[in-house]
């Protein structure tokens, strides 16, 4: 496996291909807007306004939907080739986000919010980050769901979803239903191609990847 050491934090790993209204990108004490077509790069937090929304694919075809008023930052990225991660970690601020797998082993996605750890086997899910509560519901495939104390919950069929919500003190409470009174269909039907699937991988040139497949 190649692997150099000084990979570039600046390496574009995606890009945005729906904007709708004010999408931002923060790094470090800088912003600016983002467009379609706008490279998204590793450490870089992406945040939606009031009334907007975007949809972010990675190099391996991961599509990542965000509703309004939502944060996500890309914290690591390990490339395995020029169309699939090694490892990649997401960790999701406040909001709501829908995310589909793409073309890497399903054990290199890891994704983090505030009270839980997700680690997907697979292929739909639907995220909601609030303060003080955590939801996640199964689309599509499985995936284990555990709060920051390692208590954990196997999601299997279409709909099983868990709730992990704040206990104070640093402790929290999980728990799992089959029937949930939130997912991001509603979010899908408000904006036009928030929940389709680009493919990325299949369609961009090749890249050269040299230097970045040692990621943080």
């Amino acid at each position: 496996m190649l692997c150099i050491a000084d990979a570039r934090a600046d390496s574009r790993i995606g890009e945005a291909v729906l904007v709708q209204k004010d999408v931002l990108r923060i790094a470090g004490a800088s912003t600016s807007p983002i467009s379609v077509g706008d490279g998204v790069v590793r450490n870089e937090t992406v945040r939606t306004g009031n009334d907007s929304a975007a949809r972010l694919v990675m190099i391996d075809s991961t599509n990542l939907s965000l509703s309004a008023n939502a944060t996500l930052t890309l914290d690591r990225t390990v490339f395995n080739d020029e169309t699939s991660y090694r490892d990649i970690a997401i960790r999701l601020g406040t909001g709501a986000f829908r995310f589909v797998t793409g073309h890497s082993e399903k054990a290199a996605y890891k994704i983090n919010t505030p009270l839980a750890t997700i680690g997907v086997r697979g292929t739909i899910l639907d995220i909601r980050s609030q303060r003080g509560q955590t939801m996640v519901v199964l689309q599509e495939g499985a995936a284990r769901v555990c709060t920051l104390t390692f208590q954990c919950l196997e999601l299997t069929q279409p709909g099983d979803t868990a709730i992990i919500t704040a206990a104070g003190q640093g402790r929290s409470a999980i728990r799992k239903t089959n029937n949930p009174s939130w997912s991001f269909a509603a979010t899908c039907a408000s904006t036009s191609g928030l929940c389709t699937v680009t493919d990325l991988a299949s369609s961009a040139p090749p890249q050269d990847f040299t230097g970045i497949l040692c990621g943080r």
